[in-house]
């Protein structure tokens, strides 16, 4: 069978999706697609018809990520790397490769996926379940993904990952138990008109800098965290106190919507819009907001998601 680039390239969204999951990184997994286009491109004459192109791809990203992980640490958020902190205590920054970073829908998410499969991608993209995902060994994340997201047979997962059955079931099995003690977030196909709401509110009250009116749209124990920083607070005091005291520069920020995770997000401009601040990815929960997360390393996000180095007056 011949191949050609732009058979190869259609797949890209997808792959990219899948390379996320895996890395948790929109800029690594854009590298790992490449890579992965590189190898299928020189080894397209060994291309059997025996799989779909799709199937053959994905195997060749999967592996380009194995490799890739083999000598890293896994991303976390800082809600996962220690405790809850203060508003008095210091910024501690941790390395861009430290953290998990977010990935917009439209890199992510395949537009001819149909609209069942679409959700369950969207889901599968969440902060809280890449997350989660990062907590699993290599093999053991390749394999759930690969079962419980794209839904590959135990028999295709073993193929692909040079291994029996078996070792795949023992690996399915404890990757299963290992996130059933971890919080994946509430899970949702859709914004209802409620969280649509709640979002607008949202904006409302940041850009005016009403203090009471957000906290009020917060769970009781919702958390705010800014990457790189370490510092992660919980609840309605520790995160008023922050707005009100060493957050307070954020007053007179404007916020462009974007898609990141499957959930709400923003960049976030300070100074009127001359200062470009952060990517802020939203979690709800219910009626209320039950996470926020401020990305502060916009020289290469906001980028990503196509957003300008400052806004019009």
């Amino acid at each position: 069978m011949s191949i050609d680039i732009a058979q190869l390239e259609k797949h890209r969204t997808a792959l990219m999706g899948h390379c996320y999951r895996m890395l948790g990184s929109a800029i690594d997994a854009d590298d790992a697609v490449q890579e992965t286009m590189v190898r299928a491109w020189r080894s397209h004459a060994r291309f059997q018809e025996r799989s779909s192109l799709r199937t053959w791809l994905y195997r060749i990203a999967t592996n380009v990520c194995l490799d890739s992980l083999s000598d890293r640490a896994r991303r976390a958020r800082p809600i996962e790397d220690g405790p809850e902190g203060t508003v008095h205590d210091p910024l501690e920054a941790r390395p861009r490769a430290h953290w998990l970073e977010p990935i917009p829908d439209a890199r992510a998410l395949p537009e001819d996926a149909d609209p069942a499969e679409r959700a369950m991608l969207r889901q599968s993209i969440r902060l809280a379940f890449v997350a989660a995902l990062q907590f699993l060994p290599p093999k053991q994340r390749a394999a759930l993904i690969l079962t419980e997201v794209l839904g590959w047979s135990v028999a295709e997962v073993a193929e692909t990952l040079d291994t029996s059955a078996a070792s795949i079931n023992s690996a399915l099995q404890r990757a299963r138990a290992t996130l059933a003690t971890r919080d994946l977030g509430e899970s949702q196909d859709t914004l209802l008109d409620t969280q649509l709401a709640l979002v607008d509110r949202y904006v409302a009250a940041f850009e005016s800098y009403d203090v009471d009116a957000l906290t009020a749209l917060l769970a009781e124990d919702a958390t705010m965290s800014m990457p790189p920083y370490r510092l992660w607070l919980r609840g309605h005091a520790a995160i008023r106190n922050w707005l009100l005291g060493r957050g307070a520069g954020c007053r007179g920020s404007r916020l462009v919507p974007v898609a990141a995770c499957g959930s709400p997000a923003f960049g976030q401009y300070r100074q009127g819009g001359r200062q470009p601040w952060a990517l802020i990815v939203l979690e709800n929960s219910g009626e209320h907001i039950a996470s926020m997360t401020y990305f502060l390393d916009t020289e290469p996000l906001f980028p990503l998601f196509d957003l300008p180095p400052e806004l019009p007056v």
